[in-house]
């Protein structure tokens, strides 16, 4: 009976809060639109109502950020509500920094482990290496029984997904701070056998939006981004010199899975690439007003040849970068059909810590397509379903697959013709590879496997350089066969299965040892999408 008592409560509450949003939120150069106050009364009085009268305790703050869900849901697919709980954590990832000790960790055997230390960051400044095992911050044991009892863990969620999500919960909360602040950690460094109390200022730490880059043979690179954070650009710069300073003259785009981010950030990347006065992108707001961004006179790579890898999860900023490109006739897109994200949001402050991402405008293009797939406002299953729905069309295999509207053809100033109503299609089709096998049980364990190997030989590892370690690790394989030894699998591996796992256990070892290039130099060397590239760069 209380779920049917709250019903009409939580539809007129929905009702409200729109009321609310469009007379409260403060749009750019409009405040004189919402100077009446009525709606927001009304919305106060009912809230008031709820807490003091209503027959059951209502936690009204929940019930307010899920009516205010409820309400942005039926706008479009990409206006959304971030409660202030998420807030912190969001704001982070955009801006490409947080504020911690700057590791990363496992829990190895009932204890937080150190797989890597960020370069520059306030624990590689205070001595912690790789190995170390953290037992203790600011004198609260971090370790074994007294950890789980922190983290409030069940018996049955030991060793479980949400067991360790905890624990984790508990070990950053530990960890991080404010920044300038101290942390006393108590280190077990297994090489000396013997415990360090080390005092680590926290501090900013980067959180790397390009995660790898690499040249992939003489004359071509490899950039990956794997958001548009408002570092990206700088970061991406300082890749491409890198790259060009050793001889590339031709570079891999990777926007594989990219959902997007700041539009200024994208731009600044596309001007690499294009000439001084040609359109980016523009966008158009609901009065029709437009808004053009054209590339400037810098441009770091405007010689250099281009392909930008995409697939069905590239959206948004990612494909205003593929867009730009292919329409001013720069470039190969390569991969499979684009998300299809062409609408704008711009974040507004809620007052209370929390904020809304409203959709203000449509970007175009610049041939003027709108790559916006269609929506239904009242029902956005189909379009939450739309992975699924390529899938059966067989769009993902085949390029003959994918729908095009006639009345959505556009030409590049070079005669090619490019289609609007949803994603960028690449010039360059490459279909899923159907032959990968993924299967959880052969990849179980593999990490703490994984970072064991490396903890008990970590001077034999630390002469590895990085290429020799792609060509030569493990050829005869007995690392890799006491791996499936150890897992017990119970089954007999077949070729391609077996194939693809060794692939990967050597790239989670190249991962450990040099970071993401080191994973990504490894798996692309069965990479559909990159060996297409190296086909078509060396037929140019």
């Amino acid at each position: 009976m209380k779920r049917k008592a709250s019903l009409p409560i939580f539809i007129g509450l929905a009702v409200a809060i729109g009321i609310f949003i469009g007379s409260s939120i403060n749009f750019k150069n409009k405040a004189v639109l919402f100077s009446s106050n009525t709606n927001e009364a009304k919305i106060k009085k009912l809230i008031n109502y709820i807490q003091y009268d209503y027959v059951d305790k209502v936690d009204t703050d929940s019930l307010l950020d899920d009516a205010i869900t409820n309400m942005l849901v039926k706008l479009d697919p990409h206006s959304v509500y971030i409660p202030k709980e998420e807030m912190k954590q969001e704001t982070e990832r955009m801006q490409g920094k947080f504020v911690g000790i700057g590791v990363t960790f496992l829990m190895h055997k009932d204890t937080v482990t150190i797989t890597g230390v960020i370069e520059g960051g306030p624990s590689f400044k205070a001595g912690l290496k790789a190995g170390d095992r953290i037992i203790a911050a600011d004198k609260d044991s971090l370790f074994g029984e007294y950890i789980e009892e922190r983290a409030n863990l069940k018996e049955n969620e030991k060793g479980t997904f949400l067991g360790n999500r905890k624990i984790t919960d508990v070990v950053m909360k530990s960890l991080k701070g404010e920044a300038a602040t101290d942390v006393l950690v108590s280190v077990y460094r297994r090489s000396a056998n013997e415990i360090l109390e080390i005092t680590i200022n926290r501090d900013e730490v980067p959180l790397k939006s390009v995660p790898g880059y690499y040249m992939v043979n003489e004359t071509l690179g490899y950039v990956n981004i794997e958001r548009f954070a408002r570092t990206t650009y700088d970061e991406f710069r300082e890749a491409l010199y890198n790259l060009k300073s050793k001889g590339m003259n031709s570079v891999i785009l990777d926007l594989r899975g990219n959902p997007g981010g700041y539009m200024d950030i994208a731009n600044s990347i596309i001007d690499e690439f294009l000439e001084d006065g040609k359109l980016i992108v523009f966008t158009k707001n609901k009065n029709g007003n437009e808004d053009k961004m054209f590339a400037t006179s810098y441009g770091g790579f405007e010689d250099g040849k281009v392909y930008v890898l995409i697939d069905q999860n590239s959206a948004s900023a990612s494909e205003i970068v593929a867009g730009a490109l292919q329409d001013n006739d720069k470039g190969t897109i390569v991969g499979r059909r684009s998300f299809g994200k062409g609408l704008v949001q711009q974040q507004m402050d809620l007052g209370d810590g929390s904020a809304v991402r409203l959709t203000t405008s449509r970007y175009y293009t610049p041939t003027g397509r709108s790559i916006q797939k269609p929506y239904d406002h009242d029902n956005t299953s189909k379009y939450d379903s739309d992975y699924l729905t390529r899938i059966h069309s067989g769009e993902l295999i085949s390029k003959d697959s994918i729908k095009v509207n006639d009345s959505l053809k556009f030409t590049t100033p070079k005669g090619k013709i490019v289609y609007g109503g949803g994603g960028i299609i690449p010039d360059v089709f490459v279909p899923l590879d159907t032959t990968r096998n993924y299967n959880s049980k052969f990849y179980r364990g593999l990490n703490g496997f994984v970072f064991k190997y490396i903890d008990d030989h970590r001077k034999d590892f630390s002469k590895w350089e990085l290429n020799d370690f792609v060509n030569n690790f493990d050829i005869d394989g007995k690392i890799f066969d006491s791996y499936i030894d150890e897992i017990d699998l119970k089954t007999i591996l077949g070729p391609k299965i077996k194939e693809d796992l060794k692939l990967y256990f050597k790239a989670f070892f190249a991962r450990d040892l040099f970071g993401q290039t080191g994973y990504f130099m490894v798996t692309q060397k069965k990479d559909n999408m990159i060996q297409k590239v190296i086909e078509l760069d060396s037929t140019k």
